[in-house]
Formats: C-alpha cells, sequence, structure tokens
C-alpha cells in the first residue's frame, strides 16, 4: 500500500510559498511547474491548505502565503489537511466483508485492528515532531549547495 502523492504535493507547495513567497506572486500556475503536475492539481491542494488554516490565497490578482509562521506548521498538519482518510479517519483500509466461518475471516479484526492503529499513531507522532520550518532549512541549503 501506498500513501497517496497529495502529502508530498502539499508539503511541496508549501516549501515553495515559504521561499519564494516573499519574492515573487505563487501561483498555481508557478507552483504546478516546480511540482510537475497539473495547475488544476495545485489549486485543489491550495484549497485543501487553505481550509485547514494553513494558507491565505488571493484572489483575483493569486498568489498563496503562509497563514502560520513556518515553526508552527507541521508535516502532521499538512498531512491531515490533504489526506482522504474518510470517515473513519484510519490510514488503513480493511477489506469490509471477511468470511466469519472461516478462522482467519472471523478473527482479523482482532489480529491486525490495534496493530494498524498502533503504527497510524507512531506514524502521525513522528510528522507532529517535524515542522515546515525544518524541511524548509535543508531545502534551502539543498539550493545553495546546487548553486
Amino acid at each position: 500500500m501506498q500513501i497517496s502523492s497529495r502529502f508530498t504535493i502539499g508539503t511541496h507547495v508549501l516549501i515553495m510559498i515559504a521561499l519564494q513567497g516573499e519574492k515573487t506572486k505563487v501561483t498555481s500556475d508557478f507552483l504546478a511547474g516546480s511540482v510537475g503536475v497539473n495547475p488544476v492539481i495545485i489549486r485543489k491542494t491550495l484549497s485543501q491548505l487553505k481550509k485547514a488554516g494553513l494558507i491565505h490565497v488571493a484572489r483575483g490578482t493569486g498568489g498563496a502565503e503562509l497563514a502560520k509562521a513556518a515553526d508552527e506548521i507541521s508535516l502532521l498538519d499538512i498531512y491531515q489537511a490533504v489526506e482522504c482518510l474518510g470517515s473513519t479517519g484510519q490510514l488503513f483500509g480493511f477489506h469490509e466483508h471477511p468470511n466469519p466461518a472461516c478462522p482467519i475471516g472471523n478473527s482479523i479484526h482482532d489480529v491486525l485492528d490495534g496493530k494498524l492503529e498502533e503504527i497510524q499513531l507512531a506514524m502521525e507522532k513522528e510528522m507532529a515532531q517535524i515542522s515546515l520550518e525544518q524541511v524548509v532549512k535543508e531545502a534551502k541549503m539543498k539550493m545553495e549547495v546546487a548553486s
């Protein structure tokens, strides 16, 4: 199973806004060029980030800026803003109808549910400890080395 690219796109977008926002107008077309996706995907991502209170988007002239300081935004905030975990809020989906007549099917939820919840909580705990500011600083260092 693979987590969708929404999280990495959202993080890429926020790094771009943090690093380029004061120098240039950060539009969906500008971001799409960096991310390498259609501007429609960027606009959806921007909408999700805005709804989560992570960015402000200017109407008309366009452009996005951070709504909070980069050290106040965690990777978990980004993940929760853009990933669609559904009504359960669970990272791991479960097949809906295991066979109750099968000894494995009958007990699969008992065997896996708690473990999957622990895995998700551990991932979220790690994500909460990494700020956007940290990844922005690392991106900036990589850019300086490359130039």
